[in-house]
């Protein structure tokens, strides 16, 4: 840690499990980065948690945070995060980048993510005074998925304002094996209104049967595996 840390300086936790990395990542930043100083480093989610709670910790204003942690994942962290300190920023630097994690990182509400295999000092360094002057930052890597996910959600979206009300019911009660019978009396109308419906729903999604319309369903986010 530098002897002396100036208030103008951009003040950083690492929260990581591997050693080796948080120490090539905070010799990095100290060695060609002097406006950035690394105040504290975190193995685990708990240990972060307990570092907040120290006068250093109270004083950061980023934390580059790892989500492959022995104890909880970085998703749960920065959830926990948003909602005790949410004037501290957020930085993911993480080798999960598959969509579904990003996904989720950026619906929690964080300020940056760039992948391990990206997070060269100048890169990093350039996240964080980004971050630190307002502006969100995502690597290419990572801006790219981030853009996919949102054309599939726009699709699906599409897709699903296709249905009527009642066809969106009907798609929701056969993913539950509800029969026609079964859902007529949910939606107190006959079995044959029920076939009418799922005969305009299969003419819209241009398939023939149930099962098709399960798997056309649940492979564009209409509908999910879970109950």
């Amino acid at each position: 840690m530098q002897s002396v840390i100036r208030k103008d300086m951009i003040k950083v936790i690492i929260v990581e499990d591997e050693e080796f990395v948080r120490m090539g990542i905070r010799a990095s930043l100290v060695l060609n980065h002097p406006d950035i100083v690394v105040i504290g480093e975190a193995r685990n989610g708990a240990d972060f948690f307990d570092l907040l709670e120290t006068s250093d910790g109270a004083n950061a204003n980023i934390v580059l945070l790892d989500i492959i942690l022995p104890d909880m994942n970085g998703i749960e962290i920065a959830r926990r995060l948003k909602t005790e300190r949410p004037e501290m920023k957020i930085l993911v630097v993480s080798a999960d980048n598959a969509a579904e994690t990003v996904d989720q990182m950026v619906s929690v509400g964080i300020e940056g993510f760039i992948s391990k295999q990206n997070s060269g000092s100048t890169i990093l360094a350039e996240a964080i005074r980004s971050i630190m002057q307002g502006h969100d930052y995502f690597g290419k890597d990572i801006a790219h998925i981030i853009s996919q996910i949102c054309v599939a959600k726009q699709g699906s979206l599409q897709i699903s304002s296709k249905f009527t009300v009642q066809e969106r019911r009907i798609i929701e009660y056969c993913h539950e094996g509800l029969t026609a019978k079964e859902i007529g009396e949910r939606l107190s109308i006959t079995d044959k209104s029920v076939n009418w419906h799922k005969s305009n729903i299969f003419q819209k999604l241009g398939i023939n049967n149930t099962r098709e319309m399960m798997r056309y369903c649940l492979k564009n986010g209409i509908i999910t595996m879970e109950r």
